[in-house]
C-alpha cells in the first residue's frame, strides 16, 4: 500500500497479536469475576477502573519522557515485554485482588508502550494523510481483536465451556504475546531522532486542542465499556460459547470501518466524525434492551470512529505529539475509570435501568457541548 509506510505495517501487526492476546482476556474476565470468583458487579467496576487508569494515566509521564529524550522503540519493548508475562499469570489467580493487580501491571505495560507508539507512527506518516494512516493500524489492532474472540468461540465449542477453559486461555495468550515482541525486536525501526530547535517539550499551542479533549473525556465517563456490554449478555442468559460472538461482532464492525473512518476523517474534519461517533454511542446504550448484536456492533462503530478522529487530529495539529498524546490517554484514565466505578454502583445499587439513563442523559449534553463548539469555532474563525 503506497501510502501506508512499512513500519507502520510491522506496528500494526504488533498490536495484531497483542490485541489478539489482550482480547482473549477482556472477553472472559468479567464473566471470570462475576461468575467464577463470585465477586459484584462493582468489584468489576473497580478492576476495570484500576486497569484503565493505570493504563491511561502513566502515559503523561512516558509520553512527556519520549518527547524530552526521543525514547521510543525501548519503551515499545518494555511496554509489550510486560503486558506479554503478566497476562498469562490471570490463569492462576483465585481472588479479586489478585486479578485487580495483574490487570493493573498488564496495563502498565499498555502505559509504557502507547504514547510511544502513537508518536512513532506520526513520524512515519506519508502525504500528510494522518486519518488514513491511524486508521489503518487501527484496522490490523482490532483484527487481532476479532481473531482473539474467534478463538475462544473455538475453545468453547470443541473443548469445554467451564472454569479450566477459561484459565487454558488466560495462560495461552503467551504465544501471541510473544509473537508481537520479536516483530518489535527486529522488524520494527525507531523514530527518526529530531533536532532540536528549543529545550520546551510542551508547546503552548497545544493548549487549543484541550476543549475538544476534555469533551470528549466526559463522553467516555458516561458511556458503558465492553466489559459491561459482556456482563449484560451474559445477565440475558448468552451461554459462553455465544459472548465470544458478540465480540466478533463488536471487533469486526470496527476491523471492516477502522480503514474507512480515517478516510473520512481526512475528507471531511475529525470533529464531524466525533460527533458521527457520539450518535452511535448513544445508539449502543439505548439499544442493551433492545438487540445486544446491534448494541455491539454501534459500540464498536463509536470506538473505532472516535479513537481514530481524535487520534488523527492530535497528529495533525499537536507540536508536541508525545506529550498531548500522553495528556489524552492520562484523561482517558481518569474520566474512564471514574466513569467505570460510577457505573458499576449504579447498576449495583439502583438496577440496571438507572445505570442506562444516567449514561444517556450524560452522552447527550456531551454531543451538544461539541455541537456548539464546532459552530462557535467556525464563526470565531469565519469573522477573522
Amino acid at each position: 500500500m503506497k501510502t501506508i509506510d512499512k513500519n507502520v505495517v510491522y506496528i500494526g501487526w504488533v498490536s495484531f497479536f497483542t490485541d489478539m492476546s489482550s482480547n482473549m482476556v477482556t472477553t472472559l474476565l468479567p464473566v471470570f469475576v462475576v461468575y467464577v470468583l463470585n465477586e459484584g458487579v462493582d468489584k468489576l467496576g473497580i478492576i476495570i477502573a484500576i486497569a484503565t487508569f493505570i493504563s491511561y494515566a502513566f502515559r503523561i509521564l512516558f509520553g512527556y519522557l519520549s518527547d524530552k529524550y526521543q525514547i521510543v522503540k525501548p519503551f515499545l519493548i518494555a511496554g509489550y515485554l510486560l503486558s506479554t508475562v503478566s497476562k498469562p499469570l490471570l490463569g492462576f489467580s483465585h481472588s479479586f485482588i489478585s486479578v485487580a493487580l495483574l490487570q493493573g501491571v498488564e496495563r502498565m505495560g499498555k502505559a509504557i508502550r502507547s504514547a510511544s507508539k502513537d508518536s512513532l507512527i506520526s513520524s512515519y506518516v506519508l502525504n500528510n494523510e494522518h486519518g488514513r494512516t491511524f486508521g489503518f493500524h487501527k484496522m490490523l489492532d482490532i483484527a487481532g481483536e476479532l481473531c482473539g474472540a474467534f478463538l475462544i468461540f473455538v475453545i468453547f465449542l470443541f473443548i469445554a465451556q467451564d472454569e479450566n477453559s477459561i484459565r487454558f486461555i488466560f495462560k495461552l495468550t503467551v504465544i501471541p504475546g510473544l509473537i508481537a515482541v520479536a516483530i518489535v525486536i527486529f522488524l520494527v525501526k525507531d523514530a527518526p531522532k529530531k533536532m532540536k530547535k528549543d529545550k520546551k517539550v510542551i508547546n503552548r499551542e497545544d493548549y487549543r486542542l484541550f476543549p475538544v479533549l476534555f469533551i470528549y473525556f466526559g463522553f467516555l465517563f458516561f458511556i458503558m465499556s465492553d466489559q459491561f456490554f459482556i456482563l449484560k449478555a451474559r445477565d440475558e442468559g448468552f451461554s459462553l460459547s455465544i459472548i465470544p460472538l458478540l465480540v466478533m461482532m463488536l471487533t469486526a464492525v470496527q476491523t471492516f470501518m477502522s480503514y474507512y473512518g480515517g478516510v473520512l476523517s481526512d475528507k471531511i474534519g475529525v470533529i464531524r466524525v466525533m460527533l458521527l461517533s457520539f450518535v452511535f454511542g448513544i445508539f449502543s446504550i439505548s439499544l442493551l434492551n433492545i438487540n445486544l448484536w446491534l448494541a455491539f456492533a454501534f459500540l464498536g462503530l463509536f470506538t473505532v470512529f472516535s479513537l481514530n478522529a481524535i487520534r488523527a487530529y492530535i497528529s495533525e495539529y499537536a507540536k508536541s505529539k508525545g506529550f498531548v498524546f500522553g495528556v489524552f490517554y492520562g484523561g482517558v484514565a481518569v474520566f474512564s475509570a471514574l466513569g467505570a466505578i460510577v457505573i458499576g454502583y449504579i447498576w449495583k445499587n439502583y438496577g440496571f435501568e438507572n445505570a442506562v439513563l444516567i449514561s444517556e442523559a450524560g452522552m447527550g449534553v456531551m454531543f451538544l457541548t461539541l455541537l456548539v463548539w464546532n459552530i462557535f469555532e467556525k464563526s470565531r474563525y469565519s469573522r477573522a
